[in-house]
């Protein structure tokens, strides 16, 4: 099952890539303790880490939803053809994204909003494809929901210091730009409202921009939090940031307030790049949060 329903919105996930990201859980998430990943492993291993070299695995998809007669996108992961000399695992890919977005009933002109969560590489590639020598938008029809401070941040002109180093590169010239002078794109600063159930808020730690989508809807509730949380460890270990947080101080604080806020709304929390059923509900536990059931998405059958 790869669809839910909550409340008037539906929530299909549609797969890029499950697999090694090639980097370490150590690497990754430099923070979390031994006991963290040796307690959970049952679980852990072979949805989230491959277990004999302990490398991150990890999901590239796009939450696709339907609101109000409206088809909305939450992220466009890696994208194809993509020149990425410092994410080789991002680079010259070739996936059938497009296809699985057919399957889902959505062809690239029936797209009416994409949401980045922020101008990660592995989360707009899709923007655009590659037309012959131009990169181009995928979704012609569609208003390209950007964080302002992301697009300023990650704007070569600005040359802003990152964490990321150089493993954005390319990303603002090929995914980002082409969607902005096709006038597609809208800048946006602290809160946008879609519609009645679909909120965008900055979420600030990840990146300067990174934000969160909270979803309500009649009794239920639900967060699309990109890249806040990579790792179920996150959740259990809420002070563990990855590698590739700009604020780390930040990043924790968001990271805390926003899973207290799923915990005590009972809202799904949805990530971006989670293996396994895609989604969790948490609660309150201790100084951190507890995982109590997992969406009934069903897990990657494959790797790609």
């Amino acid at each position: 099952m790869h669809e839910i329903v909550l409340g008037d919105v539906t929530v299909t996930r549609v797969w890029e890539y499950f697999g090694p990201v090639d980097i370490t859980t150590e690497a990754f998430f430099p923070g979390a303790s031994d006991e963290v990943w040796e307690s959970n492993a049952e679980w852990l291993d072979h949805h989230f880490v491959e277990p004999d070299s302990r490398v991150v695995k990890s999901g590239i998809q796009t939450w696709l939803l339907r609101s109000e007669g409206r088809t909305i996108l939450v992220d466009t992961g890696v994208g194809n053809h993509k020149e990425r000399p410092y994410a080789p695992v991002w680079s010259h890919r070739e996936t059938d994204f497009l296809d699985n977005l057919a399957r889902a009933g959505v062809a690239p002109e029936d797209v009416d909003v994409v949401i980045n969560t922020h101008l990660h590489v592995d989360h707009v590639g899709w923007n655009t494809f590659l037309d012959g020598r131009d990169w181009v938008p995928t979704f012609p029809n569609a208003t390209y929901l950007m964080p302002k401070r992301d697009f300023d941040f990650w704007n070569p002109a600005n040359n802003s210091p990152a964490v990321l180093g150089r493993g954005n590169q390319n990303v603002f010239e090929d995914s980002v730009m082409p969607v902005y002078d096709a006038g597609l794109a809208h800048l946006w600063e602290d809160s946008y409202d879609l519609d009645s159930h679909l909120r965008l808020e900055t979420a600030p730690g990840h990146t300067p921009g990174s934000s969160v989508l909270t979803l309500t809807s009649g009794t239920d509730r639900a967060v699309f939090v990109g890249d806040m949380v990579h790792s179920p460890v996150q959740i259990l270990e809420p002070e563990t940031n990855s590698c590739f947080c700009e604020d780390p101080v930040q990043a924790r604080q968001t990271r805390r307030r926003v899973l207290g806020w799923a915990a005590d709304n009972h809202a799904l929390v949805l990530p971006a790049h989670l293996g396994g059923h895609g989604a969790t509900e948490v609660s309150r536990q201790a100084a951190g949060f507890a995982i109590t059931g997992w969406a009934p998405f069903s897990p990657y059958a494959k790797e790609a």
